[in-house]
Formats: structure tokens, C-alpha cells, sequence
């Protein structure tokens, strides 16, 4: 299923410079949209401020129809502690910032699927959808407010789970 995960990041990644184009983060010496796919990325000590993290938790199938379909438990977390020229005060104003951003990246809920581990990426002819997302609860740690949204991501399956 990395086709369908790809997709979703590379949908977001993209849909995100459209948004916000000024949400843009450095990392291994590229400047990019602030989305990032944590299976893709070095392992980091600490949550990255203002950037949104996908985070996969689970694959299912799903049978009862008449292809096969793989369910994917999705989660994005984010979190700000505001900006260094309002010295944090404005943190919830931050979140609810990326909270809009988010909702704009996930509509439309789906993508056309594409493969990306060949140079040049190729369409598979499939499309991979999600579900309406969970706003989780705002969390305080220190001086980051953060949040976690849940979603699930499905794509037929083509010749079994990758």
C-alpha cells in the first residue's frame, strides 16, 4: 500500500503550498511544504513546531465487497506554540490556523493513486480516498498547544499488501 501512502502525503505536501505557501519548513538542506510522513524521515527526538506529521497506526481489509480493499488508521499530528514576535500568545490562534489549513488539504477527500518509486511517477489508474477526519482534543504541553486528527486512508489493493 506505499502507492496509496504516497499519495497521501504527496497530495497533502502539495495541496499545503497551495494553501499556505509560507508554511515551509528546511530539512536535509530542502525547502519544502510543512508536511511530513514519519515512516519517510529520520527518527527525531522531538515534535516538529508547525508542521503537520503523518503518523500510520493500522492496515485492515475489508472483503465484504467485491475488490479488495485496504483500510488505513491515519493520524496527523500538529501542534504550534505561536510566534516568537507575540511571544506565544497568540499559540491559539496558531492552531486554529493549522486547523483550517488541515480541513483545506483534506477536500477534495481523495487523489488519483500514483507510483511514485519510479522515475517519472505513474498513475496506477486507481484512486485512494479517505474518511471525514476527528478533530482530537487540544493538547498543552509546556508552551505547544498540539492537536491529533484521525482518518482513515483506503485504496484497492493490487496484488496484496506492500
Amino acid at each position: 500500500m506505499m502507492d496509496a501512502k504516497d499519495t497521501f502525503y504527496i497530495a497533502l505536501r502539495d495541496r499545503l503550498a497551495v494553501v499556505n505557501p509560507e508554511r515551509r519548513m528546511l530539512t536535509r538542506g530542502a525547502l519544502r511544504p510543512s508536511v511530513l510522513m514519519e515512516e519517510a524521515e529520520p527518527a527525531a527526538t522531538t515534535a516538529a513546531q508547525d508542521v503537520f506529521l503523518i503518523r500510520w497506526k493500522g492496515l485492515r481489509r475489508e472483503r465484504s465487497l467485491s475488490q479488495t480493499l485496504a483500510l488505513m488508521d491515519c493520524e496527523i499530528h500538529y501542534g504550534t506554540a505561536g510566534s516568537a514576535l507575540a511571544c506565544g500568545l497568540d499559540r491559539g490562534r496558531a492552531l486554529a490556523t493549522m486547523d483550517e489549513e488541515l480541513m483545506q488539504m483534506l477536500e477534495p477527500p481523495r487523489a488519483a493513486t500514483m507510483n511514485y518509486s519510479a522515475t517519472p511517477c505513474s498513475a496506477t489508474g486507481t484512486t485512494v480516498f479517505w474518511t471525514e477526519p476527528e478533530m482530537g482534543t487540544t493538547t498543552t504541553t509546556r508552551d505547544t498547544l498540539a492537536r491529533v486528527v484521525k482518518l482513515i486512508v483506503v485504496a484497492r489493493e493490487a496484488g496484496g499488501i506492500q
